[in-house]
Formats: C-alpha cells, structure tokens, sequence
C-alpha cells in the first residue's frame, strides 16, 4: 500500500462523535435550556423595574409582585383552582371533540379517493370562514351554556389537525407504498409500517397548532354567558378594573399553552426517535 493511499484513508475516517446521551450533550442541552430562560426572567425584570419608577401606571398594568400576590390569594382561598378545573374540562372535552373528528376525516379523505372527493371539499370552504366570527350563528344552535365553549373549542382544533393529517398521508413517498406492496405488506400492514409512522410529524404538528387554536377559543368562549373559568374570572375583574386579575388571567393561559406545547414535544421526542431533524448551532 502506497504513502498516498494511506493518506487517503486516514482523511476518510469519520471524526468521531459525542453519543446522544453523553454527559457533554446533556451539559450541552442544559446550557440551551439554561439560556432559554434569559429573555422571560429579563422581560419580568424590566416589567417590574417599569412599574416601581411609575412608567407602567398600576391602573393600566399591574406589576409581576402584585400579580404574584393575587395569584397567591385566590390559590388559597380555593378561587382559581375551581375556575382552571372547569377552563381544563371545556378544553379538553372540545380538543377530544374536534381532534377525533378530524382525524378521522382527515385519514379517510387522504387514504379514499372517494373521501377525497366527497370530505376535503366543504372542509376547504368551511375553513375559509374564521370559526370565532361564528360566534352569533352557534349561540343560536347550541345555546349560550357550555355546549358553545366546548363547540368553538372542537372548531378550534379541528381545522389543524384535519389539515396536517392529510397533507401528512398525501406526502409519504409513493416509492415507499410500491416497495411495501413489493414485499408482500397487505393494505393494513401498509398504513401500519409506512403510512402511520410517515404521517406521524404532520399530525404532531397539526396537533401542537390546534392546542394553540383551542386555547385562544376558550378564552372568547368563557366571556360569553359563564359563570365559571378563567375567561369569566377575567371579565368579572374588568368590570371592577382589576387589572392584576386580568394579567393573572393572561399569564394563565399563556402558561397553559406552554405547558401543553411542552408536553407535545416530549411526546414527538420520543415517539419520532427515528427521525433526525436539522440541529441548531
């Protein structure tokens, strides 16, 4: 073996890298994860500096100790936790509603030629009016009570899901389907092995932007006709210009949806292990 081809060998090797779950990775993503945090923790500083040297009136927005303190009294005397209890049970009822029905409909219309046809159409209509102008026209065939929240939650999340779900389906590599049929894979074995797991980032997805979809339902929902929920806390706290509550309100949501957006994450982390996406530097 010649210098030369040494020298080739030796600049083809692979550089070695550090396993996933090495300890320089996992001190790599805590740092991320540590760094994640700075502009939240600077946002509330500045917020609360703006609020003590008068530049954001109290009577416009409450500063994070007073929110802080309200959060904590209404904690205690048992107030906030009825109203997240049953804000929770009207999303989760429209989001089980809404992302069922979707999902269905959006396996049918993607997987049947004749579901194309006769679904995707007036869904595709449908999705061009804004489901919070409906507001009006739902009052009058569900009522005011909680069928309308639980209503414009499940129109909130369907949309997404549906969507995602058959673009999902319409993607897969046709090349994959012919090599399953090839070795024999049979019509159910085929969805199982090839479009499932192909149509399982679509549907995650869908599924993270119809959290988001459900929760900003919600709170136009709980402010129409509610006696309980964090929207009716909120609109109740307007009438008596507590702005802290409002901002409470707010910060409830907002925290809902993050942890809700989280827990899809490690949901998609670890059923998607197979699939390496593009790392940030």
């Amino acid at each position: 073996m010649t210098t030369t081809a040494l020298v080739e060998n030796t600049d083809r090797t692979p550089t070695p890298t550090a396993p996933t779950g090495s300890p320089r990775r996992r001190d790599v993503r805590n740092r991320h994860r540590w760094r994640r945090a700075v502009t939240p923790v600077g946002l509330l500083v500045s917020w609360q500096a703006a609020s003590q040297t008068g530049f954001l009136p109290p009577e416009k927005l409450s500063a994070p100790s007073e929110v802080a303190r309200t959060a904590w009294r209404l904690a205690r005397d048992g107030t906030l936790g009825v109203h997240l209890l049953d804000s929770l049970t009207r999303a989760g009822i429209g989001l089980a509603v809404g992302g069922t029905l979707a999902l269905l409909l959006g396996v049918v219309a993607g997987l049947l030629r004749l579901g194309d046809d006769l679904v995707d159409p007036p869904v595709q209509m449908a999705r061009m009016l804004p489901h919070l102008g409906l507001v009006p026209l739902l009052i009058i065939w569900v009522g005011i009570g909680e069928s309308l929240k639980v209503t414009l939650v499940a129109l909130g999340a369907f949309f997404p899901i549906y969507f995602n779900t058959y673009a999902g389906i319409r993607d897969i590599d046709e090349r994959l389907v012919e090599a399953a049929r090839t070795c024999g894979l049979g019509q159910l074995a085929r969805i199982r092995h090839v479009v499932l797991p192909g149509a399982l980032p679509s549907l995650f997805l869908g599924l993270r932007l119809a959290l988001g979809a459900a929760w900003l339902s919600l709170v136009v929902g709980e402010q129409v006709n509610a006696q309980t929920g964090i929207g009716f806390l909120m609109m109740e706290a307007r009438e008596f210009s507590q702005t802290d509550v409002v901002v409470l309100g707010l910060l409830v949501y907002a925290v809902l949806g993050l942890l809700s957006d989280l827990a899809i994450r490690i949901a998609e982390r670890r059923t998607l292990q197979w699939r390496r996406g593009l790392q940030a530097v």
